[in-house]
């Protein structure tokens, strides 16, 4: 039997999957091509493929939006009423709405179909069980509202009360069934791990109760035969959040907007993969988030997830021209350029590397940003931000003595830009000068 997506035996704060070392990079949909059935998943799957990515994150259907939220048109977690299926199914004789004792075998047939498709695609799938309500208008749209289902359920204070230990009532039950009902389902499937709770912070989700889900997906899988890895959404960029003492359940910690990727400079203790798994708010150019990706990979970072508009139900082909004031970004050359990060990664021997900040000597540019993984001594992959329109960029390194070969890239365009061999001597730095680059550069330094 296949091991599913674990950590890496030999450096945890990597991936491996049938025994090799994976990196996770896309540009996926927002969530909904599971819950919204008019959303092709395996065109889409396809689309990623074509495009060299691996991941998509998919949310389990007891949160969705309504049209226009957050101002994204096309928005694949906000279906029309009739096209949206969850884990329940809808009861005839009480006004079509939703029954929490009973499952919907159509959503099940789907969720196996859509896990089917993302494997035949070699997709990894991060399946979100749940999501605070940002608003009022999601809440009314909750297979869990009192007025959307059959149960006459006592109502709550609040809706974000749903989501604790103390303040739910009856349905934490449900919730706790719901959680035990897809960890059984989903069990087969290697390529998969789960996150607990989009965004647990937007709304200050207590921790205890957060602790309990992901507890409760281990106790559920001690009697299954697999055993998956458990995702933290911990923070939004800019929360300056250290994560310490974390339940023993979590082995991901996932960030949001996290550029620049000091998550992982405060994080590194924690010995396990760090992710940033959605971006956006930063206008719709591809460079912004190509820059994003670059710089939180060559951080250290395990995954990347950039949040792609371009994909809209219709248009898996990821061809949706959205309109201006869409939150985000995305579009084919972006996927290509992720693809080329990750091809990039992959082909040097990522397993072995760590960060090395003190590895330029020389002063930089106060635009410029640097990061930089080291195999010291053996190999190293370089990445520097802003460097502006047709600028060259001096850089003085810290190499131990020996013939290294040198190759230049730009994160824009495929393969590389030059190549060169040097000799690095005892005692100085290896001056490295590069060609002109119009915004970026990245620089795969190897013994010979």
């Amino acid at each position: 039997m296949a091991d599913p997506l674990t950590l890496h035996p030999e450096n945890p704060r990597y991936l491996s999957l049938t025994d090799n070392p994976i990196l996770l990079v896309t540009a996926g949909e927002h969530y909904g091509a599971l819950l919204n059935l008019d959303f092709d998943f395996q065109k889409y799957f396809a689309t990623l493929a074509a495009d060299g990515l691996n991941l998509t994150r998919t949310f389990s259907g007891v949160y969705r939006e309504s049209p226009g939220a957050f101002r994204i048109a096309q928005n694949t977690l906000a279906p029309p009423d009739d096209r949206f299926i969850c884990p329940y199914p809808r009861s005839e004789d009480t006004g079509n709405r939703f029954d929490l004792d009973r499952w919907d075998p159509a959503y099940f047939e789907r969720l196996h179909a859509f896990m089917r498709a993302a494997d035949e695609h070699e997709i990894v799938v991060e399946f979100v069980l749940f999501c605070p309500f940002y608003e009022e208008s999601m809440w009314a749209l909750s297979p869990f509202n009192p007025i959307n289902h059959r149960q006459s359920l006592p109502p709550l204070a609040s809706p974000n009360d749903l989501w604790s230990l103390d303040r739910s009532g009856p349905f934490l039950a449900y919730q706790e069934a719901l959680v035990r009902k897809l960890v059984t389902e989903l069990n087969p499937y290697d390529r998969l791990y789960f996150e607990v709770c989009n965004e647990p912070y937007q709304r200050e989700l207590p921790q205890e109760w957060h602790d309990h889900m992901a507890e409760l997906i281990q106790k559920t899988e001690e009697k299954l035969p697999k055993r998956h890895l458990i995702s933290w959404n911990v923070a939004n960029h800019g929360d300056a959040f250290v994560v310490r003492d974390p339940h023993p359940a979590y082995s991901l910690f996932n960030f949001h907007y996290s550029t620049p990727p000091t998550d992982i400079d405060a994080n590194w203790h924690l010995k396990k993969p760090i992710g940033d798994n959605e971006t956006g708010f930063k206008g719709q150019e591809d460079r912004t988030y190509r820059r994003e990706a670059w710089e939180f990979m060559l951080a250290g970072g395990a995954l990347f997830n950039h949040l792609d508009y371009s994909f809209a139900a219709g248009k898996e082909g990821g061809d949706f021209a959205y309109p201006d004031h869409q939150p985000g970004g995305g579009s084919a050359p972006l996927r290509r350029q992720l693809g080329a990060l990750k091809r990039f990664l992959e082909s040097c021997d990522f397993i072995r590397f760590s960060p090395a900040p003190g590895f330029v000597k020389n002063p930089l540019p106060k635009d410029v940003r640097v990061r930089v993984l080291a195999n010291s001594g053996k190999q190293y992959a370089l990445y520097a931000t802003a460097t502006g329109p047709d600028r060259r960029l001096r850089l003085e390194v810290d190499l131990p003595p020996g013939d290294y070969s040198i190759e230049w890239f730009d994160p824009a365009k495929p393969g590389v830009v030059r190549t060169e061999i040097i000799a690095a001597k005892a005692g100085q730095s290896a001056a490295l000068a590069s060609p002109p680059f119009p915004e970026d550069l990245a620089v795969k330094i190897t013994r010979r």
